[in-house]
């Protein structure tokens, strides 16, 4: 993906990232309680664990500048759990989708959200899906404008596995 005059490029996460990634968290952690967001990932979401199962599934992928990781995200396709109810309105379709979760930047490189936007959408369009699903925390301003500016739909409110509230999104586009 170019973004300006950076490459960025995505692939797979390997266990070898594993320290990276727990930093960019870390840090994603830190942005998001400055940004008026504490509640989100709080201080230790996401857990070592869910990223190693992630990368274990091969749904983790780290995005790249000149070899550097700058970014991570998760991209899961099919069904989720925590989708299959929506309260306070409901979903574009009930098509196969993909879902991004745990998108998360180092804080130096700007275009995160578009590359990976854009990435998974070409990696679905080549399963013949056509659907992204995506949620966030009410106190998440950031990601909820970025949502929107990038084309997504606000479908509800979903609930995630401790039971807390996210407002849910999707995106329909063209295969």
């Amino acid at each position: 993906m170019r973004k300006g005059r950076l490459m960025m490029t995505i692939r797979p996460a390997t266990d070898s990232d594993l320290p990276t990634i727990c930093g960019i968290y870390s840090h994603a952690r830190r942005q998001m309680a400055l940004a008026g967001n504490p509640k989100q990932w709080g201080n230790d979401k996401p857990s070592p664990e869910t990223i190693r199962e992630d990368i274990r599934k091969k749904q983790s992928y780290v995005i790249s500048i000149h070899g550097h990781i700058c970014g991570v995200f998760a991209l899961i396709t099919g069904d989720d759990a925590t989708y299959q109810v929506i309260e306070d309105g409901a979903w574009l379709n009930d098509k196969p989708y993909g879902t991004i979760h745990r998108i998360a930047g180092n804080g130096q490189v700007h275009g995160i959200f578009a590359a990976v936007s854009s990435f998974c959408e070409s990696k679905l369009e080549t399963d013949g899906i056509q659907n992204i699903r995506i949620d966030t925390h009410e106190d998440n301003r950031i990601m909820q404008h970025l949502l929107v500016e990038y084309g997504y739909t606000k479908c509800g409110r979903i609930y995630v596995e401790d039971h807390t509230p996210r407002i849910a999104y999707q995106k329909e586009f063209s295969v």
